[in-house]
C-alpha cells in the first residue's frame, strides 16, 4: 500500500489520481473531507482505505507488512497561519513522527516542503547550498524550514529512511485547488474573470527594474510535480531535498496572456497600485535552481508555462467537471 496525507488537497488529490494512472490502486487517503466539496477531489479515483490523521498512528502498526511508501503531503499550507501550537502539532511533529516510523520500519518517505523556505530570495534559490542561512518570512514558511533542518541533521546520523525526498514546491497551479479559496493559483482565480472580459488587476511595479506586471515568479503545473513524486518512488535516487519548479522564471502577465490564449480571448489587464503594506516584503523574482534534480537523473521535460495552462484550462477549467 501507497499512504499519501493531504490526499484530498490539490497536489494530494493529483498525485492519487497520477498513481492510479500508473496503475497504483492501492492507495491509502489520510485527510480530513470537512463540510465543502473536497471530496470531489478524490472521487475518481481507487484507494483502499480512508484514515483521519488522529487514526494514522493506529493504522500504521497494524500495517506494518503492507505499506511500501508514505508520501506526506498534509499540511497547514495557509502563509497567513498565526497559531505557532497548532503549526508545531500539525506540519512539524507530525512529519517528525511520520520519518521516525519509516525510518524504523524501512519504508521510503517523500515530503513536502515548500519555496516559502527561501524567504524573501535575497540568499538566492540553490537547494545545493547549506539552508542554515534561510530566513522565512512566515510561520508557515518556517514550519516547512525547521523540518528540512532537523531531516537534514537525522539523514547525517544515519537515523533517517532508506529513501527519501523532500521537495520544495515553488508555485503550483492545476486542477483540485478549487477548495483553497484566497491560496487557490492566479490561473484558478482569473479564469471565469478573463471569459467574462472583466478587467484583470496586476499590480504595478514599485522598483525602477521591473515594469508593471513584470513580477516574476518560476510557475510549475502540477503534474510536473507528480511525474517527479512518482519518478522518486520508483527507484532508488539520490537522497536529498529538492527544489520543484520549471527553472524558468515567468511574469503575472505572461500568466493571464497565457489564460487569455487558451480561452481564445484577450484579457483585459489593469495595473493598480501595489497595497502599501505589501511593499516592503514583496518578493519580485522566484526562480528554482534544476541543476540538483537534474544530476539526480531526472530527465522529463516540463511543461511550458504556455502549454500547462492551456492543458489546465481546456481539460479543466473550461469544463463542466473540473476536477482532475
Amino acid at each position: 500500500m501507497i499512504v499519501v496525507t493531504g490526499a484530498t488537497g490539490f497536489i494530494g488529490s493529483n498525485l492519487v489520481a497520477h498513481l492510479n494512472s500508473l496503475g497504483h490502486s492501492d492507495i491509502v487517503i489520510v485527510d480530513w473531507l470537512g463540510n465543502g466539496e473536497k471530496w470531489k477531489n478524490i472521487a475518481k479515483h481507487r484507494f483502499v482505505d480512508f484514515v483521519f490523521p488522529e487514526d494514522l498512528a493506529e493504522f500504521l502498526e497494524k500495517s506494518t507488512d503492507k505499506i511500501e511508501a508514505v508520501f506526506h503531503l498534509g499540511a497547514i499550507s495557509s502563509t497567513t497561519a498565526s497559531d505557532g501550537d497548532e503549526i508545531i502539532e500539525k506540519n512539524l511533529q507530525c512529519s517528525m513522527k511520520l520519518w521516525r516510523w519509516c525510518t524504523t520500519h524501512q519504508v521510503p518517505f517523500f515530503y513536502a516542503s515548500s519555496a516559502a523556505t527561501y524567504g524573501d530570495g535575497d540568499l538566492g534559490f540553490e537547494d545545493t547550498a547549506d539552508i542554515a542561512t534561510l530566513r522565512p518570512l512566515n510561520l508557515y514558511g518556517w514550519s516547512k524550514h525547521a523540518f528540512d533542518r532537523w531531516a537534514i541533521a537525522q539523514a547525517e546520523k544515519q537515523e533517517a529512511p532508506p529513501r527519501w525526498a523532500g521537495f520544495k514546491f515553488f508555485n503550483v497551479y492545476g486542477p483540485n485547488e478549487y477548495h483553497k479559496g484566497d491560496m487557490m493559483s492566479i490561473v484558478a482565480k482569473n479564469h471565469a474573470r478573463v471569459i467574462a472580459q472583466e478587467p484583470i488587476h496586476l499590480f504595478k511595479s514599485h522598483r525602477p527594474d521591473f515594469k508593471d506586471g513584470e513580477q516574476l515568479r518560476d510557475f510549475v503545473y502540477v503534474k510536473d510535480c507528480c511525474n517527479v513524486m512518482a519518478w522518486f518512488s520508483e527507484a532508488k535516487r539520490a537522497n536529498g531535498i529538492y527544489n520543484l519548479g520549471t527553472g524558468s522564471a515567468r511574469s503575472f502577465r505572461d500568466l493571464i496572456l497565457a489564460v487569455g490564449a487558451a480561452s481564445g480571448l484577450e484579457p483585459n489587464i489593469q495595473y493598480v497600485p501595489m497595497p502599501e503594506n505589501l511593499r516592503g516584503k514583496y518578493q519580485y523574482f522566484t526562480q528554482a535552481t534544476m541543476q540538483k534534480l537534474k544530476a539526480a537523473g531526472y530527465e522529463a521535460r516540463f511543461f511550458s508555462l504556455e502549454e500547462g495552462v492551456a492543458d489546465y484550462v481546456r481539460s479543466y477549467l473550461g469544463t463542466s467537471d473540473k476536477f482532475a
